[in-house]
């Protein structure tokens, strides 16, 4: 069972779909759908949402997730959920209002790419990054110091990363290649029947806390794609120090 979220608390999850193919080799898109829905997210950042071949029409429908609740940051180009196979949506309802999105590209010998999209939220505005990165670790490193240097010229902001960060190694392989980001414990996702590698992970910036997070497994995560979603409960700062006051008014009356 997914914890319950606490109220306040922003829930992001990341979730490579592999084109929305699963482990039987069927495409099933409502299949994806019921594992978002097990997430009881508000924002999801996905990975692979679209195929493969130009001009890469959708994998996972907007229709389908419109029918579902979801609404869909439109990255272009038509036809595509994403762009370079990122998408990002979020939860109809939830109380968040898309204000600005970006396309960011990243170096190296695979087409790689991020996506941005920068929310209101009752807390204040917070940064999603969704990202894929590449499979040879030299472009990996120079991608994320790309994304890295492509934040800094943006307002310091709550900001996450999450995605297909395609890095085996548990050890803090990423994190000195973006220090103004902290990344979550590494947990395995993949593959999904018997996950090993943690490949996709979640970094925080910008003040954001995160109280807690992990990998879901639950079905039918385990057959619907070769990854498992990830996810994070945010606390954005504005809740910290609202917390805080409570704290130090009981502490101090």
């Amino acid at each position: 069972m997914m914890p319950v979220k606490r109220s306040g608390l922003l829930r992001l999850a990341s979730y490579n779909v592999q084109k929305c193919i699963g482990l039987d080799l069927r495409r099933l898109p409502r299949r994806i759908v019921g594992v978002l829905d097990g997430l009881q997210a508000d924002i999801v950042v996905l990975q692979e949402a679209d195929k493969r071949l130009p001009p890469r029409p959708a994998a996972l429908p907007p229709p389908v997730l419109a029918a579902a609740g979801w609404r869909v940051a439109d990255f272009g180009p038509k036809g595509s959920l994403g762009w370079h196979g990122n998408a990002i949506i979020w939860r109809e309802g939830a109380p968040l209002d898309l204000i600005e999105m970006d396309q960011i590209p990243l170096p190296g010998l695979e087409p790689r790419g991020a996506v941005r999209a920068e929310f209101d939220t009752m807390q204040g505005r917070v940064r999603v990054i969704g990202l894929h990165l590449g499979l040879i670790t030299r472009d990996r490193y120079e991608q994320i110091r790309s994304l890295a240097a492509y934040c800094a010229r943006l307002p310091d902001i709550p900001t996450v990363w999450a995605g297909d960060f395609n890095e085996w190694s548990r050890l803090p392989a990423l994190d000195s290649h973006a220090p103004r980001m902290t990344f979550l414990p590494p947990l395995p996702s993949y593959p999904a029947p018997r996950p090993m590698g943690p490949l996709d992970r979640i970094a925080l910036g910008g003040g954001l806390r995160a109280s807690g997070h992990g990998v879901w497994g639950g079905r039918p995560a385990r057959f619907a794609s070769d990854h498992l979603p990830v996810w994070a409960d945010l606390v954005l700062p504005a809740l910290l120090q609202h917390e805080q006051g409570i704290v130090d008014a009981g502490l101090h009356p």
